[in-house]
């Protein structure tokens, strides 16, 4: 039997600067959620192809899966890969065993690989159709039932709850639909386990959510319509946000996906994920979800229809560079204290730069290292008066590679302008400063 999983709970200390900023197991080690989007994972993937995608993402240094129970594309009514439904006559107080036992398979199998599942108990459209198939089947007291019956089966297991699915709340009856399911959840596991909400394109849980008690992280979709997404916007505002809690973004650009759901726009590609997930973590995020558009559906050609255009077969797109640099990122980000990572734009001291040229920066909160994301090549200028000892030590980060080059040592005062390695990439790079005394390893080592 492979060792459980720790439990993971919102980092809490009073005297620590960012205390309620990010997630630690219950040992206290810091956790990176670093998610991908498989939302079709149960209801679609036999147990050999769920096998290849979770060692496939595992390999990859992802830590979360997030996939649907009740899943979006006809989750109540089409079959599983073996011919179970998940639900008897569509009653969410009538699940089918046969179709939780396949559910039970994939659990267990991310655990063994050392990965969490971020489970959405159900799509949206079953407690807010709004589009898509439905139908609503949700009241508070099933909810509740369905919530308690899911917390149960997987108190023990490692599991992130996502409510939502891609839809808001826009009455007082979808809020208590959730807040019955939190209720229920909360009452099979023993609170075991983080909740948060999963909501639209555009927007976050904090704009319904914030002050409830059960949610305990924000996240937000700033979605597929547009090159660039400033998603750092959206982290900002929820990182402002009193009381203090976690945010993320759950759903950014995908890979792969037309741009505004039409290929006459153009493809999202890796740059495209790369941009919007360091801005995302440089604003304040605690972690970050990747996505790939024929990934979250497992869309074959030949044997299912694609959906808003998905172009490449799953196992094909496993394969797509950006995920393989989301390991990069997460490396980076790990080789400093994580904990003590906080949004700082002044460490900027000329011009950022707006649309997808737009820099984003961070740093420790006691000033002994920074992050400066640059999505573009462009010399920039830092304030060093805002870090801490007399000297630094300057590197420049591949985020594509992976790879750092040392600039040298520099005089910790006033600013000073540094340019990114003449690679003739026309692509993003990382300026990593460290104080010099302090022991950290090689960026992204």
């Amino acid at each position: 039997m492979p060792a459980r999983r720790p439990r993971l709970k919102v980092f809490r200390d009073p005297a620590h600067p960012c205390s309620g900023r990010y997630l630690v197991t219950e040992r206290g080690t810091p956790f990176f959620y670093l998610g991908d989007t498989a939302w079709e994972l149960f209801h679609r993937l036999t147990r050999e192809e769920a096998d290849l995608y979770l060692k496939d993402r595992a390999a990859k240094g992802f830590t979360v899966i997030q996939a649907v129970a009740l899943a979006e594309l006809e989750g109540l009514g089409a079959p599983n890969a073996y011919g179970h439904t998940p639900l008897h006559r569509n009653d969410p107080t009538q699940p089918n065993e046969d179709y939780f036992r396949h559910v039970d398979y994939v659990v267990n199998r991310a655990e063994e690989l050392g990965l969490y599942i971020g489970m959405l108990p159900t799509w949206g459209d079953k407690v807010n159709r709004k589009w898509g198939a439905g139908p609503e089947i949700f009241t508070p007291d099933n909810a509740r039932v369905y919530g308690e019956f899911l917390g149960k089966r997987y108190r023990d297991k490692p599991i992130i709850w996502i409510l939502g699915g891609d839809r808001p709340v826009e009455n007082e009856t979808h809020l208590a639909v959730w807040r019955a399911m939190a209720e229920g959840l909360r009452r099979g596991d023993g609170g075991t386990h983080l909740i948060t909400y999963h909501p639209m394109g555009g927007q976050s849980s904090s704009q319904y959510l914030h002050g409830e008690e059960w949610l305990d992280f924000n996240m937000l979709q700033s979605g597929h319509h547009a090159k660039p997404i400033p998603n750092y916007e959206m982290i900002e505002r929820d990182y402002r946000l009193q009381p203090v809690k976690p945010c993320m973004d759950g759903e950014p650009n995908y890979e792969n996906h037309p741009i505004n759901w039409h290929p006459k726009n153009g493809w999202f590609n890796n740059h495209d994920v790369r941009r919007a997930a360091y801005w995302a973590l440089l604003a304040g995020a605690h972690g970050h979800t990747y996505g790939c558009h024929d990934i979250w559906q497992m869309y074959e050609p030949g044997k299912r229809e694609p959906i808003a255009y998905a172009r490449t077969s799953w196992k094909e797109a496993l394969h797509l560079p950006g995920a393989s640099q989301m390991r990069y990122l997460k490396a980076l980000i790990l080789s400093r204290p994580p904990l003590l990572r906080v949004p700082d734009q002044s460490l900027i001291a000329d011009n950022p730069g707006e649309g997808a040229e737009h820099v984003r920066a961070a740093r420790g909160a006691d000033g002994s290292y920074a992050f400066l994301y640059l999505p573009v090549p462009r010399a920039i200028r830092v304030n060093l008066e805002v870090l801490s000892g007399a000297k630094v030590r300057v590197w420049w980060f591949n985020p594509r590679q992976g790879q750092a080059h040392l600039v040298g040592e520099f005089v910790r005062r006033g600013e000073r302008e540094f340019a990114p390695p003449s690679d003739k990439s026309p692509e993003d790079w990382v300026l990593v400063i460290d104080q010099v005394g302090k022991r950290f390893r090689k960026p992204g080592a």
